[in-house]
C-alpha cells in the first residue's frame, strides 16, 4: 500500500481588502470591519449595485521590479506580490531551492479579462497598433502561476484553474495532493482574481446576483442574515506555502496547519443555481474529510462558502447538515465575505488562508453583519467570533457551473 507524505502551510501570503501579508490580513479579521464602500473604481451608476471591497493601497512596485510590475496586470500582480510575500512569510530564498521540487498551482475565475476590457477602447480608437504588447499573454488564467514560476525561477508542477468561485480552494488541494504524492517538495498554491472593471461588473450586475444596498455598503455582505440579497464583488489573491512536513520540520520552519484532505464534485443542474438538495456540496464535504481520514465528530469549525446569496446559504447550510447530522449544531461556522466581499476565484484561496491562521493563533473569526439570522441558516454563525482551538476545519468553495470544492486542515500535531 503506497504510503503518503504529510503537508503542511509554512508560509502565508495575502492582498486583500482588509490587508496585506499573514499579519495584515489577522488585523483586519481583528478589526471586525467591513472594507465594503461605494465603488471608486469607476462610476457605478449606470448599474443596480455601486458598491465592492477594493484594495485600497495597493502599489505594485513596493513588492515587485518597477520594469516587471509595469509589463503585468493587476491579476498578475496581485498574484506574484502574494507569492513573494508567501515565500518570505516561509523564510524560503528561492535561489537556494532545487527549481525543479518546487510549483506553483493557482485558481482564478476571470484572469485577465479586466486588463483585455481596458484594450477595447484603444483597439477602436487605434487599431490593433493601440494595443497593449502584453495584451495576449496577461489574459489568460494560467498567467497568474507562470509569472510566479518565472519570478521565483521554480520549474516543477504548474498549472491555473479557471473553476469559477471554487478555484483558489481547487489550486490548494491539486497542489496538496501533488507533494502528498511526492511529484514535489514545496508548492505556492492560491488564487487571484482582479475583476473590478465596467463590463466584468456589469455582468454580474445584469443577473442580478450582487447586493443593491448601496446606502449602507459596510453592511451589504451579510452571510446567513435574513436580509442578505445578494454577494459583493471584491478584489485580492492568497498564496499558501505547502511544504512536505519531514523538510518543514528540519529547516525549522514555523508551521501554521496541515493539509489532510481535498475534494470537489459538480451539481450538474444549473450555471448559476446551486442544486436546492446541497448533495454534491455535501459529497465534496464527505470525500474530503474521507481524502484526510478525518471523522466528521472531530470538526470543530466550518469556514463557510457564505456567498450572501438567497439560494448559496441555505443550501450549504443544508449541505453542513447533512454531512455532520446532530453535530453540526455543535460546529462553528462563519462566513468571512463580509469583511472581503467575493474575490471570485481568489475568495477560496484567502479564506484558506484564514483557517490556517485561526488554527495557528486559536481564535475563530466572526460573520459580521449577522443580524438577523436567517432561520434556515441555524447553525452557530459567530456573530461574534470565538476562542478555540479545534481538531480539525473544513473549508468549502462553491462556484457557477455548480462546482463545489472542500479543504480539511488540522494543527500540526505532531506524529499520528
Amino acid at each position: 500500500m503506497k504510503s503518503f507524505r504529510r503537508v503542511v502551510i509554512t508560509g502565508v501570503g495575502a492582498v486583500t481588502p482588509i490587508g496585506t501579508a499573514a499579519d495584515g490580513l489577522w488585523s483586519g479579521l481583528e478589526a471586525r470591519t467591513s472594507a465594503v464602500r461605494t465603488l471608486t473604481r469607476f462610476d457605478p451608476t449606470p448599474f443596480r449595485s455601486h458598491m465592492a471591497a477594493e484594495i485600497p493601497d495597493f502599489r505594485p512596485q513596493d513588492h515587485l521590479d518597477a520594469k516587471r510590475a509595469k509589463r503585468l496586470d493587476r491579476f498578475s500582480q496581485l498574484a506574484v506580490t502574494s507569492a513573494g510575500l508567501a515565500l518570505a512569510d516561509a523564510q524560503i530564498s528561492p535561489r537556494q531551492e532545487d527549481g525543479d521540487r518546487v510549483g506553483t498551482m493557482m485558481g482564478s475565475a476571470l484572469g485577465g479579462v479586466s486588463f483585455a476590457e481596458s484594450q477595447v477602447p484603444r483597439y477602436l480608437a487605434e487599431g490593433p497598433r493601440g494595443l497593449d504588447p502584453s495584451l495576449a499573454l496577461a489574459v489568460f488564467c494560467g498567467a497568474a502561476s507562470c509569472n510566479i514560476a518565472i519570478e521565483f525561477g521554480f520549474t516543477g508542477p504548474n498549472a491555473t484553474n479557471a473553476m469559477s468561485c471554487a478555484s483558489g480552494t481547487i489550486a490548494i488541494g491539486e497542489a496538496f495532493h501533488v507533494v502528498r504524492d511526492g511529484r514535489a517538495d514545496v508548492m505556492l498554491a492560491g488564487g487571484a482574481e482582479a475583476p473590478l472593471a465596467p463590463l466584468t461588473f456589469a455582468a454580474f450586475s445584469v443577473i442580478r446576483a450582487m447586493s443593491t444596498r448601496n446606502d449602507d455598503p459596510a453592511r451589504a455582505s451579510r452571510p446567513f442574515d435574513a436580509g442578505r440579497d445578494g454577494f459583493v464583488m471584491g478584489e485580492g489573491a492568497a498564496v499558501l506555502v505547502l511544504e512536505e512536513r519531514s523538510r518543514a520540520l528540519a529547516r525549522g520552519a514555523k508551521i501554521y496547519a496541515e493539509v489532510v484532505g481535498h475534494a470537489y464534485t459538480n451539481d450538474a443542474y444549473h450555471m448559476t443555481a446551486p442544486r436546492p438538495d446541497g448533495r454534491q456540496a455535501a459529497r465534496a464535504m464527505r470525500l474530503a474529510l474521507a481524502d484526510g481520514d478525518v471523522s466528521p465528530a472531530e470538526v470543530g469549525y466550518i469556514n463557510a462558502h457564505g456567498s450572501s446569496t438567497p439560494l448559496n446559504d441555505p443550501t450549504e447550510t443544508s449541505a453542513i447538515k447533512q454531512v455532520f447530522g446532530d453535530h453540526a449544531y455543535r460546529l462553528a461556522v462563519s462566513g468571512t465575505k463580509g469583511y472581503y466581499g467575493h474575490a471570485l476565484g481568489a475568495s477560496g484561496a484567502i479564506e484558506a488562508a484564514i483557517c490556517a491562521l485561526a488554527l495557528a493563533r486559536g481564535w475563530l473569526p466572526p460573520t459580521i453583519n449577522l443580524e438577523h439570522p436567517d432561520p434556515h441558516c441555524d447553525l452557530d454563525c459567530l456573530p461574534g467570533g470565538r476562542t478555540a482551538f479545534p481538531a480539525a476545519v473544513v473549508s468549502n468553495s462553491f462556484g457557477f457551473g455548480g462546482i463545489n470544492a472542500a479543504l480539511v486542515l488540522r494543527p500540526d500535531g505532531g506524529a499520528r
